[in-house]
């Protein structure tokens, strides 16, 4: 099994998602792990010249399973990872259009993504509205075939104590994950 981790988190040691991530990546247990730091290493934003560009596009078609620490930075996903999401969704490769409309081509790829969010965004909470890191990267993988899985540690700016509850809740749901 080939698994792709990626990271995108900018607070390094001190990042919930990167912890999230790793630790999914250690229980799945494979032997192939092929790492992408994109904070340490951003991919530029997209030109065309960069379009042309497969390598990113490559190693995630060649990967069984994607994992993603994925923070939440105001309201949405980081730049770094929008970067790397645009070199993923290409028409012809990932996903095509048809005269039903869109079909995705990656599906039977697993992809767990380890989000982290300072407030509290789940439904019926006052800022459930501007939670557009989930629903983005599901309707986004939803598009090229794959229903994600999530681990969230929500509330993480809180307190220390419910930031240290959050992360704890989250790497126990990650024995799940390995199952």
């Amino acid at each position: 099994m080939t698994i792709l981790h990626i990271d995108s988190s900018i607070t390094g040691d001190n990042s919930a998602s990167r912890a999230i991530s790793r630790s999914i990546v250690d229980r799945l247990g494979a032997h192939n792990v092929v790492y992408r730091d994109l904070a340490a290493d951003p991919l530029p934003h997209l030109t065309l010249d960069a379009f042309a560009d497969t390598s990113v596009l490559d190693e995630f078609l060649a990967a069984d399973t994607v994992v993603i620490g994925a923070p939440m930075y105001n309201f949405t996903l980081p730049s770094q990872l929008k970067a790397w999401l645009d070199r993923i969704l290409v028409a012809g490769s990932t996903f095509r259009y048809s005269e039903n409309g869109p079909e995705g081509l990656a599906g039977g790829k697993r992809v767990i993504i380890a989000l982290a969010r300072g407030g509290m965004y789940d439904a019926g909470s006052p800022a459930a509205a501007l939670e557009h890191l989930e629903t983005y990267l599901r309707g986004v993988f939803g598009f090229i075939g794959i229903e994600p899985e999530f681990v969230a540690a929500d509330g993480l700016n809180i307190s220390p104590e419910q930031r240290q509850q959050s992360i704890a809740a989250a790497l126990g749901q990650t024995v799940r994950l390995a199952a």
